[in-house]
């Protein structure tokens, strides 16, 4: 373990380089427990940054997120490439006495473990946090959850729509006249994983000056609740109830998307004054700046939808180009709504390697994904490569803490570690 507060342990050697990474976090050494989602985002997160990530398996089929994901039937599905980049993979039992045994040795070595099981579940295990900080006071423990570890809720089973839909989000997405939608992306474990990277390195700072590690404790419902903006403050202080608009936020005009007539949806995002002032030129039409109906943000907001209708009149005659160049000839946000075929077409992406290529196969096999955000002028991260084979870091790991050859073959042969 590197601790930024005292150095207890050798630093890393020439050897040790590219195995603890590059970047702002290269020196700390990452516990991943638990499976899916939410806590292996975390540590995907610590991981580009620059952090040893080491995930433990179970070693009968590894996490589930392996089989997980698109796939045509002709390959595995690629989730787990991008979900386990930079990581290392112990394939080890923790139901398991002999495994619990092995990653209390291992954690002595730590200098955060991320999990994201229910509440109990470690201390039934023998490595709660308790456990193990007695035997390495810098430890921090982020712990992930769908209810946090304390409250009535606390025991309850969670998963990330269940998070969504208790704080908040669930209920804004989607049309007003239709039921609650969702995000096409596993939103609200992705926003439990980030916030609990943040706390991570946050009680990494702490430690710096006391020397103690902390529990790090991120509830799914929270990590969503967090993101609210006003949503219980408008309430509290004007009964307001916020509901789903589509694809608008009252009262901010004009930021839609509008159609073109080659067919393609634009979004257009004018609704400060002097932007607004710029998009009416933008349109041949700059009286419609000065215009009492629209002239302000509020007047603006309360004529949404006349305003949307005039900007649409005008975007269904051009093609997508030509109002583009008119937006951003005007200095007007203007964008294309991409999906993937866009994203790799696009020049911008490509020019700032927003997607890499990473080395998924011995034969040299790439597969393109999204790069390391956000980026470090000083120490720059990247990702070193893909999800790992299960057990991949298995004997190196056990050798490190003494593990001699007849017990590994002995565990192995029992099932215990792959």
């Amino acid at each position: 373990m590197t601790d930024v507060s005292a150095a207890t342990s050798n630093p890393p050697g020439p050897e040790d380089q590219g195995r603890r990474g590059d970047g702002p976090l290269a020196g700390l050494r990452v516990l991943e427990l638990g499976q899916l989602i939410a806590g292996p985002f975390c540590g995907q997160l610590l991981g580009d940054y620059g952090a040893e990530v080491i995930k433990i398996e179970d070693p009968a089929g590894g996490d589930p997120m392996r089989r997980w994901g698109h796939t045509d039937g002709t390959a595995a599905p690629v989730h787990w490439s991008v979900l386990a980049r930079n990581k290392r993979s112990f394939g080890c039992d923790l139901r398991s006495p002999d495994g619990q045994d092995l990653v209390r040795r291992l954690a002595l070595t730590a200098d955060i473990v991320v999990e994201n099981f229910r509440p109990g579940t470690l201390e039934r295990w023998g490595l709660g946090y308790d456990e193990l900080s007695a035997a390495n006071p810098g430890l921090i423990m982020v712990r992930v959850t769908g209810f946090g570890q304390t409250g009535p809720y606390a025991g309850r089973a969670g998963y990330g729509s269940i998070g969504e839909a208790m704080g908040g989000i669930r209920h804004l997405m989607g049309e007003p006249d239709r039921p609650p939608s969702r995000s096409g992306l596993s939103i609200g474990d992705s926003l439990a994983g980030t916030l609990g990277a943040l706390g991570a390195v946050a009680a990494v700072v702490e430690r710096a000056s006391s020397g103690r590690g902390q529990i790090v404790d991120c509830a799914l419902y929270e990590a969503v609740l967090a993101m609210s903006e006003s949503l219980v403050a408008d309430y509290a202080a004007f009964g307001h109830v916020r509901e789903r608009t589509g694809s608008v936020l009252p009262g901010v005009a004009p930021s839609n998307v509008y159609p073109t007539s080659d067919g393609a949806d634009l979004l257009i995002a004018a609704n400060q004054d002097t932007v607004f002032r710029r998009l009416a030129a933008a349109m041949d039409q700059p009286a419609l700046a000065d215009d009492p109906d629209y002239a302000t943000h509020a007047d603006r907001g309360r004529r949404q939808q006349a305003l949307d209708d005039i900007i649409t009149a005008w975007t269904s005659t051009l093609t997508r180009r030509e109002v583009e160049d008119r937006c951003l000839a005007h200095a007007v946000p203007v964008g294309l709504i991409y999906r993937a075929p866009e994203m790799l077409d696009d020049p911008h992406f490509a020019a700032r390697r927003s997607i890499v290529d990473v080395e998924v196969g011995a034969d040299g096999t790439t597969l393109p994904m999204q790069a390391v955000v956000p980026r470090f002028g000083r120490t720059p991260a990247r990702i070193r490569w893909a999800g790992p084979p299960l057990g991949d870091a298995t004997d190196e790991l056990l050798a490190e803490i003494d593990v001699d050859a007849d017990t590994v073959a002995d565990l192995r042969r029992r099932g215990v570690i792959r």
